[in-house]
C-alpha cells in the first residue's frame, strides 16, 4: 500500500526529518503536534490555550486528508507536568465526539511546551 505525504500550512510545519501526516489505504498518521501558531509562531500561555491550538492544527491536518476529528481512533498524548491532566482533559473532551479515541498520556521533557499530541484517524466503511 503506498504511502501519501499530507500537509497543512494552517499547521505547524515538521522542525526535522518527518512528515506533518501520512495516508496509508483508510488510515491517516499524524505526527506529533506543538503549540505553535503556524502563521506567528506564537505559543500559548495556558494549557487549555495550547491544547486547543493542537487540537485545531491536527484538524486541518485530517482536513487535508479529507478527515475529521470524529474519524480519529487512538492519540497519543505528552504533557511536560502530569498535573495539568484534568485541565488538559477538559478542553480536549471537547474536540472529540462519543464515542472518544483511545488514549495514552504520559508526562514527557517538553521544552517551551505544555503539550503535544498525535493522532491515527481511520476513514474506511
Amino acid at each position: 500500500m503506498p504511502k501519501m505525504e499530507i500537509r497543512s500550512n494552517q499547521a505547524p510545519q515538521p522542525g526535522g526529518a518527518y512528515s506533518q501526516a501520512l495516508r496509508v489505504g483508510d488510515f491517516v498518521y499524524v505526527s506529533g503536534v506543538g503549540p505553535k501558531h503556524p502563521a506567528s509562531g506564537e505559543i500559548p500561555e495556558t494549557i487549555e490555550e495550547q491544547t486547543a491550538l493542537v487540537l485545531e492544527s491536527i484538524r486541518n491536518i485530517l482536513a487535508v486528508a479529507d478527515a475529521r476529528m470524529d474519524d480519529v481512533v487512538k492519540s497519543t498524548v505528552h504533557l511536560s507536568d502530569l498535573s495539568l491532566f484534568q485541565r488538559f482533559n477538559s478542553e480536549y473532551a471537547k474536540w472529540f465526539p462519543e464515542p472518544r479515541p483511545v488514549r495514552t498520556t504520559v508526562g514527557s521533557q517538553l521544552p517551551g511546551i505544555m503539550v503535544e499530541i498525535d493522532v491515527v484517524a481511520w476513514t474506511g466503511e
